[in-house]
């Protein structure tokens, strides 16, 4: 067990020393990649406690607003602490207010909890931008280091030495690459979740809205 452990840390500290090499900009690319997991996990759990806390909760409003409950179907909608409790709360208090009034209410609602479920999420698409960028600058920059060992030692360098710094160099755009497509990926995934719950929003409002016409 001992060995097993020793060579885990041996070899944590073997590919903590390759990633070294990178260069300074390999702690920017580090943090880029730190942000993007701390974005993913954070917009996984707010969707999960979304979607166990509004379903339904459209269907149970309408409900209690066909048997004249009002004031139930208001407690069913704060009560659920959900975007779509949200909605509804608004949508409520304006019910006895003309149709257009109340369309216009519900959709800068929906837009409003859109806005607050695509938070974070531009940030990703920047740093799938930044990183590739970060990971380029830095092999040039290395490359830059590399040709004035050249001219120092006067052209008369080894091949091994030249293709040691080359690799060295070219360690942060693979460095910037390993994080910017997944980023890619999770920022294209949550967008499509994001599309997804706009359009349950949505499904609500006008579940919500044909209730109250038939009601009237």
């Amino acid at each position: 067990m001992a060995f097993m452990y020793n060579s885990f840390l041996q070899g944590n500290d073997n590919m903590l020393a390759f990633i070294a090499k990178g260069g300074v900009l390999v702690v920017p690319i580090f943090i880029c990649s730190v942000l993007v997991l701390a974005i993913f996990c954070e917009r996984m759990i707010r969707f999960a406690l979304m979607r166990s806390r509004g379903a339904g909760l459209a269907e149970k409003v309408v409900k209690a607003l066909r048997g004249g409950d009002d004031g139930g179907a208001m407690r069913i909608a704060e009560e659920s602490k959900s975007p779509m409790g949200r909605i509804l709360t608004r949508a409520i208090a304006y019910k006895d207010q003309d149709r257009e009034t109340l369309e216009t209410v519900m959709t800068h609602a929906v837009d409003e909890e859109v806005r607050n479920l695509s938070r974070y999420i531009q940030a990703l698409a920047t740093i799938g931008n930044i990183a590739p960028l970060l990971g380029l600058l830095g092999t040039v920059i290395g490359m830059i280091k590399a040709f004035m060992v050249i001219q120092q030692m006067g052209g008369k360098v080894n091949a091994a030495v030249l293709a040691g710094g080359i690799w060295e160099a070219m360690l942060t755009t693979a460095l910037g690459l390993a994080v910017a497509l997944p980023t890619m990926v999770v920022h294209s995934y949550l967008i499509s979740r994001v599309d997804n719950y706009e359009a349950r929003l949505q499904d609500g409002s006008v579940t919500f809205l044909t209730a109250l016409t038939r009601k009237a």
